[in-house]
């Protein structure tokens, strides 16, 4: 028997879908071995260890709700992960440092904006 992949286009998710998302996320995040994670109003914050990458051979991406996180080719270790958060991130709230080894993302969360528009009364 043969699976086949369903993909969907983004704006055919449901709520409930990037709710699951999320949930898997924060499941392998909070990994007692692996990255920790912490949510409040206005941002995540993900922490992870990191040893043997150096600063340079780090890159950091963030697109929408997805963060990217790898290393060069060139680099002695290499790691690549990308999550998908169920809000948008704000990049220009989003920092990232890299500290004996371990990472810390501070992924600040992009308030929705209103497009209601008010009308003048003639």
């Amino acid at each position: 028997m043969f699976y086949t992949p369903v993909l969907r286009p983004r704006t055919t998710l449901s709520r409930p879908s990037f709710n699951r998302d999320f949930e898997s996320f924060f499941s392998r995040v909070v990994d007692a071995q692996g990255p920790q994670a912490q949510e409040d109003e206005k941002a995540w914050t993900v922490t992870m260890d990191v040893p043997g990458i150096a600063r340079e051979d780090l890159t950091i991406n963030v697109e929408g709700p997805v963060v990217r996180i790898e290393t060069r080719k060139e680099a002695a270790r290499q790691y690549k992960a990308a999550y998908e958060l169920p809000q948008d991130i704000d990049a220009d709230a989003t920092n990232a440092k890299l500290e004996n080894g371990v990472l810390t993302l501070s992924l600040g969360k992009k308030q929705p904006e209103s497009r209601a528009r008010q009308i003048p009364l003639n």
